[in-house]
């Protein structure tokens, strides 16, 4: 391959204004990216809306809400094996454990597969940072047969012949799209960005979030005053992933030749969306680090815009505000643990990769 039929450099949009133009422009920006198959994510127009619509039902605000005592239990269980008054690492410890198991419970899946998701989302998030395209490969396909056997384990009939799924994994083996079952292969894809793409978002969430609130203890105490006002709660735990988002980038890829932002884009070239700089552009919210929950809300994009805005988002907002406000009711202080180095992810992966804190309990 020559210089000139390489593919071109892929093209990363920054500014607010650009990262959300692309986003809202479904036409010439396509999701359809990722070289396996993405269900819903990767797809675009009438396909992505009839999956979407399988997805979303899943995570409606109701039936978040009905799974909330259940993450609160799992935080609870948690917080009561963390030590009191010495540093503990806030992200590979209560983060990763909080995420691997609410997941797990309310998938219906086994109490026994919690250490092999905690192993894998290291060894995960290791093959993502090498930028090994062979690694990561193999380190998704030993996830994808952990679903597999889960899935074709609920597909070869219900216990007892019973009609009612018992639960969401069990629900979506024999789901449809339309008037046609599921394939295995969707079923995967769905359960695959259920899980491997959100466990260590939550993970990473949790380290935002309470490294913020460690640097500001005026805001802990306020929202220990306020821990049952759940509307400012989400408001503030928004606000601290707007300043701290630990989610990077997601891609597209141009349908045609255009111009955005001042930038040249050619049909067929890559395009990174960047939200963490998009919601730290000074131009929207002046000074990025300032905590103006109420006045930042409508320019927050870290849950995306547009059609595919994360359809999870009632769903990890109650995960998020579950285990930060037991912890804040847990403790009468949270600080950051001193002397300890805190790491940041590195690309393409963002937040923390552990981050140490003291917990001091009640």
């Amino acid at each position: 391959m020559t210089a000139s039929t390489l593919p071109p450099e892929p093209v990363w949009l920054r500014r607010h204004a650009d990262v959300v133009s692309a986003a809202l422009d479904h036409e010439t920006f396509s999701s359809a990216v990722s070289r396996h198959l993405n269900v819903p994510n990767g797809m675009d127009g009438a396909e992505h809306t009839r999956y979407r619509a399988v997805v979303e039902k899943f995570m409606s605000p109701e039936r978040s809400a009905e799974l909330e005592p259940l993450c609160r239990a799992v935080a609870l269980e948690l917080l009561a094996q963390t030590p009191d008054g010495v540093p503990v690492d806030v992200v590979g410890g209560f983060g990763r454990s909080f995420a691997v198991r609410a997941q797990s419970r309310w998938l219906g899946w086994p109490a026994e597969l919690e250490a092999p998701l905690l192993q894998w989302m290291q060894d995960n998030h290791a093959a993502t940072r090498s930028g090994d395209l062979a690694r990561t490969t193999v380190i998704a396909e030993r996830f994808d047969a952990i679903i597999t056997d889960l899935v074709n384990a609920r597909r070869m009939g219900r216990v007892g012949g019973r009609s009612v799924p018992v639960d969401p994994t069990d629900e979506l083996a024999h789901d449809f799209v339309g008037d046609a079952p599921l394939l295995l292969t969707e079923i995967v894809s769905i359960l695959r960005n259920w899980t491997a793409g959100d466990l260590g978002t939550i993970s990473r969430c949790v380290g935002s979030i309470v490294n913020y609130l460690a640097q500001h203890p005026e805001l802990q105490e306020e929202m220990r005053d306020r821990i049952d006002d759940e509307p400012f709660v989400d408001a503030a735990i928004d606000e601290m992933l707007r300043i701290d988002n630990p989610f990077l980038s997601n891609r597209r890829i141009a349908t045609r030749d255009v111009e955005l932002g001042g930038v040249d884009i050619r049909e067929g070239q890559l395009v990174y969306l960047d939200w963490v700089s998009a919601n730290r552009d000074p131009a929207v919210f002046g000074d990025p680090d300032a905590f103006r929950p109420e006045e930042n809300a409508a320019n927050n994009v870290v849950y995306g815009i547009g059609r595919h805005v994360c359809p999870g988002r009632a769903l990890s907002t109650m995960e998020l505000r579950s285990a930060i406000t037991e912890m804040l009711a847990a403790t009468t202080l949270i600080e950051p643990a001193p002397g300890l180095e805190n790491v940041r992810e590195t690309h393409p992966l963002a937040g923390f990769r552990s981050l140490h804190v003291v917990l001091h309990k009640r």
